[in-house]
């Protein structure tokens, strides 16, 4: 079995070798002896920083300990600093595999998404069977959650509407990917609320972008958007809006069936929807927030 070398080993070796190229003619120095020298020269500056470092004598677990108290006090830095040397020193273990899912929480915290992001993604892929790979996935949602929804957004939501929606789609995939891997998650609950608010202002979004076509008389991409609104988000305030688009697109394209098929399942489904009474109220945040068109 090999015997470990500790780095005085082989910082003793290395003066030993000294002594005996002082002690000698460098003519009379093999070459041989010279490269041994010089591999062991190498091996001291890759190695020696580490090796001296572990000469504290703590322990994965102690270590982990420390990250973790940093971590529970919010210095989010700090903690980051300790998984990563944990991480460095044991990579191998439930510690390392432990350091580096809490590591996606710090980032978080800090205000570092695109670490966080990348940390959880890492730990995905490298974990796929971990018993908390749930928390991760978690993470990434709420990572993107907070790209997307600050605190304007939250006591003003129709302000989501004007902005990029990439982050919001990826959080509400993020979430949906959580709840139907991990049905029982203690994270699914918090993550079918974020979907329902999510979800339904990316459907507000799409109705604000299909009444944008319908204006400007382009009513095949109208139709399309409303169709794609009724297809990916279900069951949310603005179907109705979706199908009364549709209507109005198709009877503009001069396409009786398809504009008849979407005011028959608008009268079914909103029997008292402004479009059939005619009675179109502005919202509370529409007359707040005057800028959507």
């Amino acid at each position: 079995m090999a015997i470990p070398i500790s780095f005085r080993n082989l910082r003793k070796a290395a003066q030993n070798m000294q002594s005996e190229v002082h002690g000698q003619n460098h003519t009379t120095i093999s070459p041989a002896r010279m490269l041994a020298i010089l591999l062991l020269a190498l091996l001291l500056g890759a190695c020696g920083k580490d090796d001296l470092e572990r000469e504290d004598g703590k322990s994965a677990e102690q270590l982990y300990g420390e990250a973790k108290n940093h971590l529970e006090h919010s210095a989010y830095e700090a903690a980051v600093r300790s998984y990563k040397q944990l991480q460095t020193r044991y990579p191998f273990g439930r510690y390392a595999e432990q350091a580096q899912l809490e590591m996606t929480y710090a980032f978080y915290k800090a205000g570092k998404p695109e670490l966080a992001l990348s940390t959880a993604d890492r730990f995905i892929r490298t974990y796929p069977s971990h018993p908390n790979v749930d928390y991760a996935y978690y993470i990434r949602g709420l990572t993107n959650y907070d790209q997307r929804v600050g605190m304007l957004e939250r006591m003003m939501p129709t302000r989501l509407r004007d902005r990029d929606q990439t982050a919001a789609v990826e959080a509400f995939n993020d979430f949906d990917e959580l709840c139907r891997r991990f049905p029982d998650s203690r994270y699914a609950p918090d993550a079918r609320q974020r979907m329902v608010f999510l979800r339904n202002n990316l459907s507000a979004y799409e109705i604000d972008v299909a009444r944008y076509y319908l204006r400007r008389k382009a009513y095949i991409a109208a139709a399309n958007r409303a169709r794609y609104l009724l297809e990916t988000y279900p069951d949310t305030p603005e179907n109705g809006d979706a199908l009364e688009i549709m209507h109005t697109a198709y009877t503009a394209l001069d396409m009786p069936d398809l504009a008849e098929d979407a005011m028959r399942v608008l009268k079914m489904n909103y029997p008292e929807h402004p479009y059939l009474t005619g009675n179109r109220g502005e919202s509370f945040f529409s007359r707040l927030w005057p800028f959507n068109d």
